[in-house]
């Protein structure tokens, strides 16, 4: 094999990673959170990791709630699970929220409603570290609708997040 057969087929395996990875900011702290789906509907399945700071860059929520975990009202922070959904063009399809210890919940992408489902970084304005649910932890603001106070939405506060997978409905 010649060295420009290589070069050709070394070039055809690279290319789409190059082209996933100009769409991403690089990275200036280890990746906390991935997301898996098909961003530009090519049947392909991509990758983005996300950082704090990469988090961070993104429009951010906030919300003050009690929960079921902690005492009293808390102030949580954090980008919405539809804003990165949106920002990577994952508008459909069932959605698979995965923590540190492989706990995993599915839900549908069309139940992402505005302001509710919020991949929280900080927690009365602290990051959270493992020990404290964090570095995600999937929060609803439970105090604004008896509908977020049910057993389906607590199922879904995953804490520990580490992975987002958005799968074509079946």
């Amino acid at each position: 094999m010649n060295l420009k057969s290589i070069l050709c087929g070394a070039t055809l395996i690279l290319v789409p990673f190059l082209a996933v990875a100009e769409d991403a900011p690089e990275l200036t702290g280890p990746a906390i959170l991935t997301v898996y789906g098909d961003f530009d509907a090519d049947g392909v399945e991509d990758m983005r990791d996300f950082d704090l700071a990469s988090l961070d860059a993104m429009t951010q929520g906030a919300f003050e709630t009690t929960t079921i975990w902690t005492e009293g009202v808390q102030s949580f922070s954090g980008v919405y699970v539809n804003t990165i959904l949106e920002e990577l063009g994952l508008t459909e399809g069932e959605l698979f929220v995965s923590a540190i210890n492989d706990y995993v919940v599915s839900m549908p992408v069309s139940e992402m409603r505005p302001d509710e489902a919020l991949l929280a970084t900080r927690r009365n304005g602290e990051e959270m570290s493992s020990r404290d649910k964090g570095p995600i932890w999937v929060v609803y603001p439970y105090d604004s609708d008896d509908d977020l106070r049910s057993e389906v939405v607590y199922s879904r506060s995953v804490w520990q997040v580490k992975q987002l997978r958005v799968e074509p409905s079946e």
